[in-house]
């Protein structure tokens, strides 16, 4: 006579170590992705025929035709320039700081974010423009 075993337990897929692949993943891209940072305005740069892509700009400070300074997407004053670009140096000491002024601001204030930047201890600055048509 047979006698039919019953399956003390009912057989599943463990889905465990996969969802253990998938956050390590998660965690990876994450760790490796590089954020992009907006100064918060858009301006309109001027054309230079020496223009060369810059890939990595962590700090980015921009300078509109309204004579306005912004960084992190917020509107600041001219004079706390310095501090924010040295908090943001601290944060990331090999990020690099780039400037884009509207080709009809006024010189005097790009100037003066310049002299900041240059007081905050960064010699490695980059004026943005466009690549000339």
């Amino acid at each position: 006579m047979r006698k039919h075993v019953q399956a003390t337990e009912e057989e599943e897929i463990n889905i465990t170590p996969m969802l253990d692949i998938v956050f390590i993943m998660l965690i990876f891209f994450i760790v490796t992705a590089s954020f992009v940072k907006e100064a918060g305005v858009e301006v309109n740069r001027p054309d230079a025929e020496t223009a060369v892509k810059q890939d990595k700009a962590n700090i980015l400070i921009a300078v509109t035709d309204q004579n306005e300074v912004w960084m992190q997407r917020r509107r600041i004053d001219p004079r706390a320039v310095r501090a924010n670009v040295e908090r943001l140096r601290a944060e990331n000491p090999e990020g690099s700081v780039v400037i884009q002024a509207d080709k009809d601001a006024k010189v005097g204030l790009t100037t003066e974010v310049i002299d900041a930047v240059r007081q905050a201890g960064v010699q490695d600055y980059v004026l943005a423009t466009r690549e000339a048509p």
